[in-house]
């Protein structure tokens, strides 16, 4: 991390400058902005990256999850989803 130069010479740290920029672009662009960055590092990303880079991202964040929730935590977010999969099935029945 940037140690603070601020009392030595006023000058302003890496951390500091990365703050003070990131505020500046979030004062200049609204959401739309963000999704098409994001949309568009997304789409690099995957073309730069085989499989075995998804499975290893996504094997490392299961095991950070398992670290961090409970039981309770896997059995909230399987009703979540399990309540919004009944709401689909539900729509695409009206709908037909």
């Amino acid at each position: 991390m940037a140690k603070n130069n601020n009392d030595k010479n006023n000058k302003m740290t890496v951390e500091e400058a990365g703050q003070k920029g990131g505020n500046q672009t979030a004062r200049n662009h609204d959401k739309e902005f963000y999704q098409e960055i994001g949309q568009k590092g997304g789409e690099t990303t995957a073309q730069n990256h085989g499989q075995e880079f998804y499975e290893e991202i996504g094997q490392k964040g299961g095991e950070t999850t398992s670290k961090n929730h409970d039981k309770e935590f896997y059995e909230e977010i399987g009703q979540k989803g399990g309540k919004q999969r009944a709401r689909q099935r539900e729509n695409s029945n009206t709908n037909s």
